[in-house]
């Protein structure tokens, strides 16, 4: 299913690396005699404004599995995989009021630092492993290669040439320039990914409606209308897991339920998912870290949040609109409607060829070209943030902790650009074994992250507002969360991996809570501070607990009737409610806290206006979305 692109195409697509590469490079110049310093480098000097903040947010979290992956996933399964997307943008709200301020308040680099500050060295260290072996062999690797997929379909360029094509685009810069370059240049990506994505859908949906786009949308709904369903139910929707890369052929299925199970995707580990995504990763965090002030980074959240709610107009629409056009179209008929023979117009073997078959066959020559600039604009932010926040993990927590503590700004520097080059060449070269065979990628990168996301909000939610957790706490459920995760995908390897994270979850949690209360660790006599005093404080913890018991007793009431609905989920929002309900009660009522636990200015959770209203707009537009695609 190759094309070759037009002369117009080819000179609409060279202009656009031309421009990204040159305005990558400029902005990482510097002035003779002057060097870069790690602030400079790795945190962009603390001079983003909010509305760069939000652009490089969406920019490098929108990628090739977005326009790949979830596009494919909307073509097999439906607007379904949107709570990934709508459920982010309310996760920002809370990770701009109550996670970045602290961050920013500890002027810290990375996540692990904030653990060493925290809690100690060797927490640091495991959760700093952790992220270095999820970001080359899991970030990278499925950006890296489901963009080199793309080009392949579309431009007909070898899938290895594709991948080290990519990487260079994206190394050239960025591990020249630092965050800065990849920041900035990253405001100017997310004008061609939302443009260009805007394009390609509305091009789509012109063609099925006849030439309007709000028959077209009228049309995908009514032809399509499982494909609407944000709740799935267990054996409603099977689809295809595995696939011949060869041939095509589906080689093993499943139920789209083990990939969306039910009520799951809003009681249980979607949450776990979007907080460790949002509110822990070093290459979403760290543009937050590099806010020229406070406010600016709250409103850059606030603002990524509204980007994050179009993204499945980009994305997913475009997915179920070719499911609509191969499966209620003959060959004969699409072939008058796009006006080639029919055997140009090709097929969709894999669901991840949805996306690159529209752009071949419902996008003109020049716009394709643009509309193929969107597509590896999202890929080449993703891929340079993603080295940027690679390299800062290792220098700033393994560098500079274990080989070099004195280091310089140029050692730090220098130490960084290696690192990022090291990171780009092992996982070019590891993408394509590791994905050749998968039909949903999205759903890859999903499992295998949320091997570490329930451990990582855990030790960093205590970490930041429980001030009875101890280094122990943090360490045993550091030491635990991988094991935990692996002996429940061997013990319960049918079950949803979103059930699998939270039952990971609830362990963790009493791993925590238990090892907190039992180990006296460093504790010292600690009047509680000011930004957790109140009546108001205290309530809430009882309000929370008292949920979190109705929600056991429902769970063991209904679990079993409502297991088609994957109901079982509520034990781990009820875990998570109690978590939060015995933070807020401890941290009032004890008198001792551990030695090193986060002491904060209240001041710095205060919101204005302007966020408020914004972050309200955004809880309605997520309520009216479930409530018309239930």
């Amino acid at each position: 299913m190759t094309t070759h692109f037009s002369a117009l195409d080819y000179v609409v697509f060279g202009l656009y690396v031309i421009l990204i590469v040159g305005i990558g490079l400029w902005i990482s110049r510097t002035k003779k005699g002057e060097e870069k310093t790690a602030d400079d480098y790795f945190l962009a000097g603390k001079s983003l404004t909010w509305w760069a903040i939000g652009a490089s947010l969406l920019a490098a979290n929108i990628s090739a599995e977005h326009f790949i992956a979830m596009s494919g996933s909307g073509f097999i399964t439906g607007l379904g995989i949107a709570v990934y997307e709508w459920m982010g943008a309310l996760t920002l709200i809370m990770v701009g009021k109550y996670f970045l301020p602290i961050f920013i308040e500890k002027k810290i680099y990375t996540m692990p630092q904030f653990l060493q500050l925290r809690f100690s060295r060797g927490v640091s260290t495991v959760f700093a492993v952790f992220w270095l072996l999820v970001y080359v062999f899991v970030n990278l690797t499925t950006v890296s290669y489901l963009g080199a997929l793309a080009m392949q379909k579309i431009m007909g360029v070898p899938l290895i040439w594709g991948i080290f094509g990519l990487a260079f685009i994206s190394g050239v810069y960025s591990i020249y320039g630092g965050l800065k370059a990849v920041a900035w240049t990253d405001v100017i990506q997310v004008v061609f990914l939302i443009g260009g994505g805007l394009v390609t859908t509305f091009l789509a949906l012109n063609a099925v409606g006849g030439g309007s786009i709000l028959h077209g949308f009228s049309e995908i709904y009514e032809k399509a209308r499982d494909h609407f369903d944000m709740i799935l139910t267990q054996g409603q929707m099977i689809i295809p897991d595995t696939v011949d890369p060869k041939t095509g052929e589906v080689l093993t299925t499943k139920d789209a339920f083990y990939d969306l199970p039910g009520l799951a995707v809003l009681l249980g580990a979607m949450w776990v998912t979007n907080f460790g995504y949002w509110g822990f990763n070093q290459y979403i965090i760290q543009k937050g870290l590099a806010a020229k002030s406070l406010n600016e980074a709250k409103r850059g959240l606030v603002f990524a949040g509204y980007l994050k709610l179009i993204v499945p107009l980009l994305v997913i629409i475009p997915g179920i609109t070719a499911y609509v056009l191969i499966n209620n179209y003959s060959p004969e008929e699409l072939s008058v409607m796009i006006g080639k023979p029919i055997e140009a117009i090709g097929s969709i073997g894999k669901s991840d060829e949805a996306y690159p078959w529209l752009l071949k066959n419902f996008v003109p020559a020049g716009v394709r070209g643009l509309a193929f600039a969107a597509l590896v604009a999202a890929i080449v932010s993703s891929l340079a943030s993603m080295i940027n926040s690679t390299s800062t993990i290792f220098t700033m927590d393994i560098y500079k902790n274990y080989m070099n503590k004195n280091a310089t700004n140029k050692q730090m520097v220098f130490t960084g650009r290696i690192v990022a080059f090291v990171a780009l060449l092992i996982s070019s070269l590891a993408a394509q074994p590791l994905l050749g065979g998968l039909d949903q990628a999205f759903q890859y990168i999903q499992e295998y992250t949320g091997f570490i996301y329930p451990g990582v909000c855990v030790v960093f939610f205590m970490g930041l507002f429980w001030r009875q957790a101890t280094v122990n706490a943090a360490w045993w459920t550091a030491i635990a969360t991988f094991p935990a995760s692996i002996l429940f995908k061997i013990v319960m390897p049918d079950a949803p991996f979103q059930l699998r994270m939270g039952y990971v979850f609830i362990i963790l949690v009493l791993i925590a809570s238990v090892v907190s209360f039992v180990d006296k660790g460093k504790k010292v006599q600690s009047a509680c501070p000011e930004s957790f005093m109140g009546k108001a404080a205290l309530n809430s913890g009882w309000a929370l607990i008292v949920a979190a018991v109705i929600g056991i007793i429902l769970g063991l009431t209904l679990s079993k009737p409502l297991e088609h609905l994957a109901f079982s989920s509520i034990y781990m929002f009820s875990t998570m409610l109690a978590f939060v309900g015995v933070i807020l009660i401890t941290n009032v009522k004890m008198k001792v806290a551990d030695a090193k636990a986060i002491e904060v200015d209240k001041k710095i959770f205060e919101t204005g206006p302007i966020f408020n209203i914004a972050a309200f707009g955004i809880v309605v537009i997520f309520t009216l979305l479930y409530f018309l695609f239930w």
